[in-house]
């Protein structure tokens, strides 16, 4: 950030006018914070007015925060272009005007779009970022910014001013909202004609310089750093805008206060949390916003553990009998913690934003909107979800659990993030240390205190000698821990398949409609985060990905087993639960993506058809498993009590999710501790874009829907598919022996498509999989002929057959067609960078193409759903799946397969791709 004062500005004169910028854009974010924050104060007199339920009320005070978080990307982005003299005083006249159509609201519906409005106060914030940044050097943006980001103290204002305001103007809320309208109409006047341009702007205005383009200005989003701030500042000011919406309701009803004290009491949280985040950004200054982070986290995780513990009695068996004692926190200690917590908030807000205007100095209006944004969802988010876990925990504290969990998160990234910039400014030094001080000055053996190293520097498996010694062990360590990873994502991702089918026994009381849904929405959700997952192992690294995607499946499992246990579990809770399970679906893209750069060309083939076909068979496991675990209380006390069934038989449907829990904990430190990263697999997602180019990825992505969206179609839909249509048969200790076949065909049949050509092996499938629909028809159209449900079944494990051998025929087509296409697509780039490249696409097609076939785990369910309720039963879809692949099997023989197709030749060995780098061993070594 360039100095002022060289801007042709006089010290003195550059100093006034930057504290002058300084004073007005502080008055006018403090401003714009209280009409921010309004509906804390008057959503409580709403919420009584329309009879709003908390989680109701929760949507209505979080509606404006999501307004002004997505509006500071577009407003930090314009004040970077325009000026933020201009853009602080539009934004605050429009607002104005939204404040007062407020008072014309007469419904729940109307309230909620005029909040939209009035959520565009919070966008101030990143107009203000980047206008004052521009007056100060380096070394003083940090106090600044504080000094600036105590305009949050208007949160604090409304929260003790509007009470006041609310009873002086006889009650009516209106009247508040109308005063609100008419302060930040003339601040907004008021600040145009008292400011100047900022020295920055006016400095290319001069030289008559373009200002940069949109897109070039979020160019600095493609960081990893960008995203782990915007995580830092979700809890920081997220946390800390909803506890100041939610705090007056949390007092209301947890401790019986009346609305001026919980108005006050609030304002003691807010005011600490806005005017110290001046402090904080002095002490970033003097001492490093890294250790003021250190601290925040560290406190604030203290300070909410104890926050979050509930009023609780016990009662102990003594030796003269029961002892009983109560843990409660009272009013006091309450406030006395939510004073301290809004205090190093405070600098934490600080911390975060005294990064962006040194690792960014022309983007602050871009990083710091983005960072604010994600920031202000968390003001959106948080209270929804306060409101959500009220209704459903009946638990006031369960707001600090969630937000003591985002805390554990935040403070372990960064020490991760630290620790890795650490090793890479420091490695040999750092790698000589003992692992533990009591060594110090002990003489260790050679390579004892060694640390492994995860991340593979030179990676060359297509190198014949390079592949016997070293790399063949580490790619197939790293696969035999990637699949039973992918194993428990399957299981999971799949687990509501045949958690719907016995709900209706344990007293849930859901429509064959509705259990479809629940059936059809992990597909849903899976395949939606397999289009992400498919680029994220270059970002971030195979090991680090895995690891942390594992781990991830741990929420829908414990989710499950908490929720099954009530028959008054509301619905829509079931349908988070469902979509969550997607994370497993998501694994499969990235896992795919990771093993795909471990293997050789001419292993290839089969190692992603072990690692899909063994993780496949996931889904078998939990179909095979999950009716027997429900059966028993596997984990005693701690696993809830059963649920009698209709016949008087007990089930713990719980154990479907918690059966899980323990494997999925081991295989994520088997990830962490065993799997590697690939140097040179490292890329950026525009650099994995240029798929979205290539025409063979949109073929693939529509033939591999034909195999593994019918696979994990028919996976998710037969267990309710064969209960409905043959209720008389108990078709769910069978079920599993359809994703049984498929699973093993695809890992046992992946070394044919080696041997004789994908393109030819995915051809037949296709052919094998109409036959198959034929005879599902068949014996549907006879269903109440003795043994009908038998040849149903068979013909459903001709289909299983047919998606595995096609899913390993379809992923072993996709990087022959790269190896061969770049050889014209990039004809100027060496062979061994044109391997390279295509290996890369491979990886992502492979990613890609299996998040768009994923949908199938959706559409199936959801087809035999719609085709039951429109027509009465399901051959409509089923006529429906047999045309979509007969047009499969058509493109797969006019483009691969025929005489002149891409694969024809080389399958038949007339002709190779590009398989081996060439004979240059150095060059290999130096390049990677």
């Amino acid at each position: 950030m360039t100095d002022p004062t060289a801007k042709g500005m006089s010290p003195a004169g550059g100093l006034a006018a930057s504290h002058w910028a300084l004073g007005a854009s502080t008055l006018a974010f403090t401003v714009c914070f209280a009409v921010w924050t309004i509906f804390s104060i008057i959503g409580v007199r709403i919420k009584a007015e329309l009879g709003l339920s908390d989680t109701q009320f929760g949507i209505l005070i979080a509606t404006p925060v999501l307004t002004g978080s997505i509006s500071r990307v577009f407003l930090g982005i314009w004040t970077d272009q325009f000026g933020g003299r201009v853009i602080f005083s539009v934004q605050m006249l429009l607002t104005a005007v939204a404040a007062w159509l407020l008072t014309l609201a007469t419904t729940y519906e109307m309230f909620l779009v005029a909040a939209l409005g009035v959520g565009l106060a919070g966008g101030g914030f990143a107009v203000g970022v980047a206008y004052v940044s521009k007056w100060y050097p380096k070394e003083r943006q940090g106090t600044a910014l504080g000094i600036f980001g105590m305009g949050n103290v208007g949160a604090g204002i409304t929260s003790f001013g509007a009470p006041i305001l609310l009873a002086a103007l006889g009650g009516e809320w209106q009247a508040v909202a109308r005063v609100y309208a008419v302060a930040i109409a003339i601040t907004g006047v008021v600040f145009y004609l008292v400011t100047k341009d900022d020295p920055v702007t006016r400095a290319r205005r001069t030289s008559h310089k373009a200002h940069a383009s949109f897109l070039e200005q979020l160019e600095p989003l493609r960081k990893q750093q960008v995203w782990r701030f915007a995580l830092y500042y979700f809890f920081v000011f997220g946390a800390f805008v909803a506890l100041a919406l939610w705090l007056p309701r949390y007092l209301i009803g947890a401790y019986g206060l009346d609305i001026k004290t919980a108005g006050m009491i609030t304002a003691a949280y807010a005011v600490p949390a806005s005017l110290f985040r001046a402090y904080g950004g002095s002490l970033s200054d003097k001492i490093g916003a890294r250790k003021v982070m250190y601290v925040t986290f560290i406190v604030s995780l203290i300070c909410l553990f104890m926050l979050s513990y509930p009023a609780t009695h016990y009662t102990i068996e003594g030796i003269h009998g029961p002892i009983n004692f109560s843990t409660s926190m009272g009013l006091v200690p309450f406030v006395v913690l939510i004073f301290i917590l809004g205090f190093v908030m405070s600098l934490g807000k600080a911390a975060v934003y005294k990064h962006i205007p040194v690792y960014y100095p022309d983007h602050v209006g871009a990083v710091g909107g983005v960072v604010g944004m994600i920031g202000g969802l968390g003001g959106f988010v948080l209270p929804i979800a306060f409101g959500v876990m009220n209704d459903l925990t009946n638990i006031w504290t369960s707001c600090f659990m969630l937000l003591f969990a985002i805390v554990v998160a935040s403070l372990g990234w960064m020490h991760v993030a630290v620790r890795q910039m650490e090793r890479q400014a420091v490695g040999t030094e750092l790698g000589a240390l003992p692992q533990f001080p009591e060594l110090q000055g002990v003489e260790i053996p050679k390579g004892a205190a060694e640390p492994k190293d995860h991340v593979l520097t030179d990676w060359r498996p297509e190198d014949p000698a390079f592949w016997k010694d070293t790399g063949a062990a580490v790619a197939r360590r790293n696969l035999w821990i990637s699949i039973p990873c992918l194993l428990l994502a399957f299981a999971v991702w799949m687990v509501w398949s045949v958690v719907v089918a016995k709900l209706p026994s344990i007293g849930f009381t859901y429509t064959t409609d509705q259990l479809f849904w629940l059936a059809a929405l992990p597909g849903l959700s899976g395949a939606t985060l397999r289009i992400f997952y498919a680029f994220m192992v270059p970002v971030f690294g195979g090991r680090t990905w895995t690891t942390l995607t594992t781990l991830s499946l741990a929420i829908p499992a414990f989710g499950i087993g908490y929720a099954v246990q009530d028959p008054e579990t509301p619905y829509v809770l079931f349908l988070v639960l469902a979509l969550l399970c997607g994370f497993g679906g998501g694994n499969f893209a990235s896992s795919m993506a990771n093993i795909s750069f471990f293997f050789p060309k001419s292993q290839k083939g089969n190692a992603l058809a072990l690692n899909a076909g063994l993780g496949n068979l996931g889904v078998s496991v939990m179909q095979f498993a999950v009716p027997l675990v429900i059966t028993a209380g596997v984990f005693g006390v701690m696993g809830g009590e059963p649920r009698a069934t209709a016949d008087g038989a007990s089930l713990w449907l719980q154990n479907a999710g918690f059966i899980w829990v323990p494997f999925i904990l081991a295989s994520t430190v088997a990830a962490w501790f065993g799997m590697n990263d690939i140097a040179s697999a490292k890329a950026t997602f525009a650099e994995q874009s240029v798929i979205f180019q290539r025409k063979h990825n949109w073929i693939m992505c529509w033939l591999y829907t034909g195999t593994f969206g019918s696979f994990i179609g028919y996976s998710a839909g037969l267990p309710l598919l064969a209960k409905s249509q043959f209720p008389a048969v108990d078709s769910l200790q069978f079920v599993f022996v359809g994703p049984l076949v498929g699973a093993l065909a695809r890992a046992a049949t992946g070394w044919i498509s080696d041997r004789f050509g994908g393109g030819r092996v995915t051809f037949w499938s296709f052919i094998l999989m109409i036959l198959g629909v034929v005879g599902v028809l068949y014996f549907l159209d006879i269903k109440d002929q003795p043994g009908a449900f038998w040849g149903f079944f068979a013909m459903f494990m001709v289909l299983f057959f047919a998606t595995g051998v096609g899913n390993a025929s379809t992923f072993q087509m996709i990087p022959v067609i790269m190896r061969k296409e770049m050889e014209h697509l990039m004809p100027h780039l060496n062979p061994a960078d044109r391997l390279r490249q295509a290996e890369k696409e491979a990886a992502a097609i492979i990613g890609f193409t299996s998040a768009i076939a994923a949908y199938g785990a959706f559409f199936i369910p959801k087809a035999y759903g719609s085709s039951i309720a429109l027509t009465g039963g399901p051959q409509g879809a089923l006529w429906g799946f047999m045309i979509f692949y007969v047009s499969c099997a058509v493109i797969t023989w006019l483009v691969y397969t025929r005489k002149g197709g891409l694969l024809h030749d080389i399958e038949r060995g007339r002709a190779a791709p590009l398989a081996t780098l060439p004979e240059q061993p150095a060059e290999q070594g130096s390049s990677s």
